[in-house]
């Protein structure tokens, strides 16, 4: 399984290198283009979730012990588990939807239609049915019950807020703004100087030191990390292209590794900080992890639900309002009890992604006509 995963990331990768310096002065623009702010706003919060608040407190002590992980430090795993390398993934499906399923209309067809739709469905359950396997890691105390109607409230507020795209703006903005006023509060309350943040924030160069160990699994957590960004880039990349406003392709490949990574980094060198000096979170700063972190469940749910709805003409103004909600709040709570009570997981999710990956690679190659001769053949057919 791990020599499938290996081979879809180098082929994946390449074929981003590829792009990137065959067209990388084509305008790449989606049908609802958006300022790079909101852009960066709604696929930083859409193609993240409470693991990116919540994780690294219970991971890095596992990084620093274990031997798999011992060629670099904790900070440096974590920010390759999360950052920089994994974000081409959804360059290269952002600039698929932006470019070539407009040509293609791949998606169109029903057999890789449907199949796409049931990995979004099964794949914004997961990520509901994560945050219920670990929410007595985040909130102490929390019973049962409380887990299951925590989680069925934050479905239904995600429900909602697809009910709309203005919600999701809005809701995407507002959070990533919390996110950084939540990385300062931290590091003030950390106590620590700038110096001693700097020197937090140059562990990170351990990723770049060692970029190569992290294009195949370096254990098989990392490959569940890895079977989890294959789960969601199809889809984070048909949701995004939407908002694609006028970039050229290597602009967008480099908001795309950048920007993410920028917030991720500065974001795990404070937890760093706290880790490396032992010092405990808890009390009003562990609660707003917390409730930020559920702001971003409530982001990637929203998100998907909006896009598989569209996907499969299952809309507010096709079904009404009040059947739109109880219907999806239905399904995805139906589907979280089918992650609870049998073996399903995320890693078959990933495989049917790769799987997807490959017939639209053979597709492609086989009818590369459907591209038209007014396909850009060369970087240079195509100036800004």
């Amino acid at each position: 399984m791990y020599e499938i995963l290996s081979l879809a990331i180098v082929i994946t990768l390449g074929t981003s290198l590829f792009i990137c310096l065959k067209w990388r002065n084509l305008v790449v623009t989606g049908p609802m283009p958006l300022s790079l702010l909101a852009f960066s706003a709604i696929l930083f919060t859409s193609g993240l979730d409470v693991g990116l608040i919540m994780f690294p407190l219970v991971e890095f002590p596992v990084y620093a012990a274990e031997e798999a992980y011992s060629f670099t430090n904790p900070l440096a795993i974590e920010f390759g588990f999360w950052g920089f390398l994994v974000w081409a993934f959804y360059f290269l499906t952002t600039f698929y939807f932006c470019i070539v399923e407009p040509r293609v209309k791949l998606f169109e067809l029903p057999a890789i239609r449907w199949l796409n739709n049931a990995i979004i469905i099964a794949t914004c359950a997961f990520t509901a049915f994560l945050f219920l396997s670990y929410a007595p890691s985040y909130i102490e105390g929390i019973t049962a019950p409380q887990q299951y109607l925590l989680v069925g409230l934050i479905i239904l507020i995600a429900v909602f807020s697809s009910t709309d795209i203005r919600y999701v703006k809005i809701l995407s903005l507002s959070s990533s703004a919390l996110f950084l006023v939540l990385t300062l509060v931290m590091l003030m309350a950390s106590g620590a100087s700038m110096q001693g943040y700097l020197g937090s924030i140059a562990n990170i160069g351990g990723y770049f030191a060692n970029l190569h160990r992290f294009v195949s699994p370096i254990s098989d957590y990392h490959g569940w990390y890895l079977f989890w960004w294959f789960a969601w880039s199809i889809m984070i990349g048909q949701f995004v292209a939407r908002f694609v406003s006028g970039l050229k392709t290597w602009q967008l490949l480099i908001a795309l590794l950048i920007i993410p990574s920028v917030a991720i980094g500065l974001w795990f060198s404070v937890l760093y900080y706290y880790f490396s000096n032992e010092i405990a979170v808890a009390g009003i700063l562990r609660t707003t992890m917390v409730t930020l972190g559920v702001i971003f469940v409530i982001n990637s749910l929203d998100s998907l639900i909006r896009l598989y709805t569209d996907n499969l003409s299952m809309t507010v103004n096709r079904l009404g309002r009040h059947q739109y909600i109880m219907g999806n709040w239905l399904l995805l709570s139906g589907l979280v009890l089918l992650y609870q009570l049998t073996p399903l997981k995320i890693e078959w999710v990933g495989l049917l992604v790769i799987g997807l990956y490959m017939v639209i690679y053979i597709i492609l190659y086989r009818q590369r006509s459907l591209l038209g001769e007014d396909f850009p053949q060369s970087q240079s057919d195509h100036r800004a």
